[in-house]
């Protein structure tokens, strides 16, 4: 078994959809990035690459490509799962948490949770999601942005 972790940060911002955990959430800001910039699956998707040994997603999806601006991170995460099945692996856990003053994510968990799961080929039951605050501390608590901490465990098959 091997475990990797991932973290990832982004800019909230006027006139975007916020996307997180693979889904929509009704906000009035969204984040910032190269793709649709969902830090829950881009932090899950450096957790995965993590526990491979498989460097980061900056490397195998540069933001200097500019045939991946606004790449869905569904699809970021489908294809670091689908390298750790090439390399023998299988993902067996993800725990997650995201860090926002707003939006409140316990309303949105159970959908990112069967999101993530579907994307993954596991069973939501061992996919974990919670949603933190700063209070008040940071560009989080500022309400500047949201991030994202993540660890994913894998077995060698």
């Amino acid at each position: 078994m091997r475990v990797g972790i991932g973290f990832d940060a982004h800019r909230l911002v006027e006139g975007k959809k916020l996307i997180l955990g693979g889904i929509e959430v009704p906000f009035e800001k969204g984040l910032l990035g190269h793709s649709d910039a969902d830090v829950l699956l881009h932090a899950i998707s450096d957790a995965v690459l993590g526990a491979i040994s498989a460097d980061d997603i900056g490397v195998h999806f540069p933001d200097s490509d500019a045939s991946l601006k606004g790449i869905d991170s569904a699809v970021i995460l489908a294809r670091c799962a689908a390298l750790a099945r090439e390399k023998g692996y299988r993902i067996t856990s993800v725990d997650s948490v995201l860090v926002a003053e707003k939006p409140k994510i316990s309303p949105f968990r159970s959908a990112m949770k069967e999101k993530i799961a579907r994307i993954l080929g596991i069973e939501p039951e061992v996919v974990g999601i919670k949603g933190k605050t700063t209070e008040g501390l940071g560009f989080t608590g500022r309400g500047e942005g949201i991030a994202a901490h993540a660890v994913v465990l894998v077995e060698k098959l």
